[in-house]
């Protein structure tokens, strides 16, 4: 664990621990509002449930993963996590810094973390934990060998669209570089896909 001085802010704990963690239930219970809260009208409870319980504790444990939170007055304010990205991507491959970063069917074809899971609880928002968040699991997915980042965020997330945009993610389609608009109605959920390279291209 490491501790982070904020300025005049309290002090900040970093702490990795495992999904099924006490700490972690802060983390995935306001994922879970505000998931609900914003794309209530796109995604089915079911389509909710499943997102929420797709990935299990093993995905985000060395030598593959990893989750870590941000306790202050060890009470979990923000944290996040990665994994290991098997599955074909999303976003436009002319977008990629580096053609040969996908294979013939769209997976990664270099060893990607996907960031999963990054959370701020809402009293704690505007302090800048989000990007302490994003550089700590940058630091540990580069000592565990990753020399690329991938994520997708929510269309009607544009906090988070935002900040990844100015931490130097690559929007890999128009919309994720702020170029299109969010669905309505019953159009289709369309995720914001981002890349980040954690070596020199």
């Amino acid at each position: 664990m490491t501790a982070l001085s904020a300025g005049t802010s309290p002090a900040l704990e970093v702490r990795e621990a495992r999904l099924s963690d006490p700490l972690v239930e802060p983390l995935l219970a306001g994922l879970s509002v505000e998931y609900r809260s914003r794309y209530h009208d796109v995604l089915t409870e079911e389509q909710h449930r499943a997102e929420m319980a797709h990935y299990g504790a093993e995905e985000f444990a060395p030598p593959v993963g990893s989750l870590i939170l941000l306790l202050q007055d060890g009470v979990p304010v923000a944290g996040g996590a990665f994994r290991r990205r098997l599955e074909p991507e999303l976003g436009e491959s002319a977008r990629l810094a580096r053609a040969d970063a996908r294979d013939a069917d769209g997976a990664p074809a270099v060893p990607t973390a996907e960031l999963k899971r990054i959370w701020t609880d809402t009293a704690h928002r505007r302090r800048g934990l989000a990007r302490r968040v994003l550089t700590e699991l940058e630091a540990r997915a580069r000592q565990l060998g990753y020399p690329r980042l991938y994520l997708t965020t929510g269309p009607r997330q544009p906090e988070a669209a935002a900040l990844y945009r100015t931490a130097g993610y690559t929007p890999l389609s128009a919309a994720a570089a702020g170029q299109g608009t969010e669905p309505s109605g019953t159009a289709p959920f369309e995720p914001f896909p981002f890349e980040k390279w954690l070596v020199v291209t």
